[in-house]
């Protein structure tokens, strides 16, 4: 079982791949969307932002890219469950290197900046495919307390807050919404990937795959509560480009 396909087990209880409430999820759609309708998400895993985005915005038409292709059948899925086939594009490919064929009024990279090689890389990608007028919608790890020696090796390098908020404005982006995540929604994100994984295990009990599932579940709870649960931070931001 690849780690794609670990991924996708993982988030069946918490489609939205970040640690976000529903509701915060409703509240960052709803600043950026406004009057906007063509949505572009790089590195959109199930699509669910541009899913409920779709919801909220009964006007928009949205492209989701992605490499994985346990995530994108089920974004499918949802997609001709929720009645949205026709306004939601799914594309398997490599959201780094997509090249700008069309510009979108709001660009999402939430939790993907590792496909790029970094936030501002991301952030560059982004601005390729951006309208004017348009927002990017980043989510991105952050250090909230001085990391331990385990929480850097897990996660590696990584600013505080403060230090991520200066180099996007110094990149050329006015940050216009913002929403930390509290340490509930971190909590509830991570018991549900861990716990989902561990249940989806133990139900293959015996076999390979259930093995494996349980020993990444097992490696991700222990670090997440041994590790880096009391220093790491996560923050949604809509961007506007500055000027």
């Amino acid at each position: 079982m690849d780690r794609q396909q670990v991924s996708r087990i993982a988030h069946t209880r918490h489609p939205i791949a970040a640690p976000l409430s529903d509701q915060a999820v409703t509240d960052v759609l709803n600043r950026a969307l406004e009057h906007r309708t063509q949505l572009l998400d790089l590195g959109c895993g199930s699509a669910e932002w541009l899913l409920r985005a779709l919801e909220l915005q009964p006007e928009a038409q949205a492209v989701g890219i992605d490499v994985s292709e346990p995530a994108l059948a089920h974004a499918r899925t949802e997609a001709q469950r929720r009645g949205m086939s026709d306004r939601l594009q799914i594309r398997a490919e490599d959201a780094a290197g997509l090249a700008p064929e069309a510009r979108f009024d709001v660009v999402f990279v939430v939790g993907s900046s590792h496909a790029f090689g970094g936030l501002l890389p991301s952030l560059q990608a982004a601005r390729r495919h951006l309208a004017p007028g348009g927002v990017v919608v980043i989510g991105d790890g952050y250090w909230e307390n001085p990391p331990s020696e385990q929480a850097l090796e897990i996660i590696g390098p990584m600013d505080d807050l403060a230090g991520l908020v200066a180099s996007v404005t110094e990149d050329g982006w006015t940050p216009v919404h913002g929403h930390t995540s509290t340490r509930a929604e971190l909590d509830a994100y991570e018991w549900a990937w861990t716990g989902t994984l561990a249940a989806w295990g133990l139900e293959q009990a015996g076999t390979p795959a259930g093995e494996q599932a349980l020993a990444v579940a097992r490696e991700h709870r222990e670090g997440w509560l041994g590790g880096y649960r009391d220093s790491f931070g996560f923050v949604t931001l809509i961007l506007s480009p500055a000027g």
